[in-house]
């Protein structure tokens, strides 16, 4: 692969299969779409690592998404009511699913909602910070928060940095 995100494949003219896919979604001219992709003005979260991914573009002159927020909490730890309420959003034709888990181990549920989820993944990697590292969000290192950010890219997220 000569290239390693969708804006890069852009600026270098390749056309990737997630773009062809992006373009037939949006009925948008491939040219168009390079160039939107390229500048940065339209987003084409493909994490690799997300095999079930439906590619979906984000930005200028895009179809508005139907977004779904879901995750644990000290409230309701159900890891199986929330995999069925991401089914449910992908029956419904969510395009993205926003994994707001704040509480506990989260690693095995986020990997089976990236596993089953054709819709892009986004995720708030502070919130999960606290519960993996077991610490106050005070007491949380760069470097410790930042692992913690390369983990959900491992498992496959498209990530929404939340400062």
């Amino acid at each position: 692969m000569d290239y390693t995100t969708q804006m890069d494949a852009a600026r270098k003219g390749i056309v990737t299969p997630q773009m062809k896919i992006v373009a037939e979604k949006e009925k948008m001219p491939m040219e168009k779409l390079l160039k939107l992709v390229g500048e940065g003005k339209i987003a084409i979260p493909a994490n690799k690592l997300h095999t079930s991914l439906s590619p979906e573009a984000v930005g200028q002159d895009c179809r508005t998404k139907i977004n779904v927020n879901l995750g644990v909490s000290p409230e309701h730890n159900n890891h199986e009511e929330e995999l069925e309420k991401v089914q449910n959003a992908i029956n419904m034709k969510a395009e993205a699913i926003m994994d707001l888990s704040n509480f506990g181990k989260t690693r095995e549920f986020r990997r089976k909602l990236v596993g089953m989820s054709t819709a892009m993944i986004g995720t708030v990697p502070m919130y999960d910070a606290v519960g993996m590292l077991d610490k106050d969000l005070k007491d949380i290192t760069a470097d410790e928060f930042f692992s913690v950010v390369e983990q959900h890219a491992e498992d496959g997220n498209s990530l929404r940095y939340e400062p």
